[in-house]
């Protein structure tokens, strides 16, 4: 019997914008590996990055939601429809059936980059 192995793609790293750019509580939208994925730096510093889909509204808003938190959780709320989704975990917090991929992102050399695997 021949076992046939599947390698898993390489993480490539791609740039969004220099940190300083990203300001606080708000988001960017970027295209990685041809998918629009919106990019979020909170007033603590921490970077997330989670799908512009919003799939309640059906449009590519997410970047442009409100940024806050529910307890120690950070979220993001569309601008469309409201629903609040945990940008940690992607979860929708009304629907917990409904989720945003997320993705992860890092800050290298000062430019913060998301990963297309």
């Amino acid at each position: 019997m021949t076992q046939t192995l599947t390698r898993m793609p390489e993480s490539t790293w791609v740039d969004v914008c220099p940190l300083g750019r990203l300001l606080p509580d708000r988001g960017v939208c970027a295209l990685v590996g041809g998918t629009q994925v919106a990019v979020f730096r909170t007033s603590g510093d921490a970077l997330y990055a989670v799908s512009n889909w919003d799939p309640f509204g059906r449009a590519p808003v997410i970047s442009r939601g409100l940024v806050g938190s529910v307890g120690v959780e950070p979220k993001v709320a569309s601008p469309l429809l409201k629903h609040t989704f945990s940008l940690e975990t992607g979860m929708c917090f009304e629907e917990p059936s409904v989720a945003l991929d997320v993705y992860d992102v890092r800050v290298h050399d000062g430019m913060v980059q998301v990963s297309t695997a």
